[in-house]
């Protein structure tokens, strides 16, 4: 199980993802809105 070392080291801006990639690093992402459709891809 993880453990938490610090609390709020990043300021979360609403609408994203946070997480940790396998190097290490803390990554965000853009959260998928429900019922929203996706780009076609070409």
């Amino acid at each position: 199980m993880g453990e938490i070392i610090m609390r709020n080291a990043v300021q979360r801006k609403p609408g994203y993802m946070y997480y940790v990639d396998g190097k290490g690093n803390l990554c965000q992402a853009k959260m998928a809105k429900p019922g929203a459709r996706r780009k076609k891809k070409r």
